[in-house]
């Protein structure tokens, strides 16, 4: 029997296979993720923050509360889309009457809706909760930022100014503070809480600052010859500012609640601005008679403090290494 040739031993056919092999494995390199071997493109690396956006997403806890201050906002811009009337707009004839057709929450002492006076409330307190925090978030961070990436005398000087802070009442200084300012703005409740806010936030910031400075990444980059402000805005700040975030978003509640202790005091906000803090001392003296008029105001600011600090607590757990 002749032998055959290497041309001759593979025939139409045969190739045909090899052929349709080759693709198929070609297909499938090609739908691995990692290429063959693991020279081909890799999945991208998660990060603490794309972790922490996955998390939350799964949290019922941070869904409700975000829909919450969603409201909030949506309301403390555009308050005409849930209340068509003038909060100013009062009536003596109809002062503590329950509740009416077009008036569901009844009306206050001096006659005026309370369902829009709450309404149009939310607007001053969400306006200092969210001003005020930026404010401290600002101060605090840089200042804290500051000592503990430099040390030294800056360090110690902004570690005892913030014990002189510290050892002020905040309700007593905002009664020395605010009881000489006549203005009925808003600004003037933000400067204070600015004032006597920042110190915390620069603890937790200058904590922060110096753990994340030991790490061996910043200390490369401080040998590869990087400058202090590269090395502060590239390498630690990203690396830093998780628990800053964290204390803001829950000490957003406690500046609303403030806003409105110090409103209800009568040096806070001041009429004729609309205030929940406002409401309820006027209320106060109305509460055996017309509690409505404590209840809906009083409700609307608890709600609203509970949804600050249901977000901030959601946040901490997902901004937390050491809960994962």
């Amino acid at each position: 029997m002749p032998e055959q040739t290497p041309d001759e031993a593979i025939s139409p056919a045969g190739a045909g296979g090899v052929m349709d092999l080759a693709l198929e494995e070609g297909a499938t390199l090609e739908k691995t993720p990692g290429g063959p071997e693991g020279t081909g493109p890799a999945e991208k690396p998660r990060s603490l923050w794309s972790d922490a956006w996955r998390d939350l997403r799964r949290n019922p806890v941070f869904i409700i509360s975000a829909l919450i201050i969603l409201f909030l906002v949506i309301i403390s811009i555009w308050p005409s889309l849930i209340a068509d009337q003038d909060p100013l707009n009062c009536d003596l004839s109809k002062a503590q009457e329950g509740s009416q057709p077009g008036h569901p929450f009844g009306f206050d002492g001096q006659g005026c809706d309370v369902y829009t006076r709450t309404v149009y409330g939310a607007r001053n307190s969400v306006t200092v909760g969210v001003c005020a925090t930026l404010g401290v978030s600002l101060l605090g961070g840089f200042l804290g930022g500051l000592a503990g990436f430099f040390g030294g005398w800056w360090d110690s000087m902004l570690s005892r100014l913030t014990d002189v802070f510290f050892g002020i009442p905040v309700v007593l200084g905002g009664l020395v503070f605010l009881s000489v300012v006549t203005s009925s703005t808003v600004w003037p409740v933000i400067g204070f809480i600015v004032l006597l806010g920042w110190p915390q936030i620069a603890r937790i910031a200058r904590g922060s600052v110096i753990t994340a400075k030991q790490n061996d990444y910043v200390q490369a980059a401080r040998a590869l010859g990087a400058s202090n402000t590269r090395m502060m805005l590239r390498h630690i700040t990203p690396n830093a500012i998780a628990p800053v975030i964290v204390v803001a978003t829950i000490a957003l509640g406690t500046y609303i609640s403030l806003e409105a202790t110090l409103s209800f005091l009568g040096v806070g906000l001041k009429p004729p601005a609309v205030s929940w803090g406002i409401d309820i001392s006027a209320a106060s003296q109305y509460i055996r008679n017309a509690p409505h008029m404590l209840l809906w105001p009083a409700g609307a600011l608890a709600i609203t403090v509970l949804a600050f600090i249901m977000l901030g607590d959601a946040v901490r757990d997902a901004l937390d290494p050491k809960l994962r």
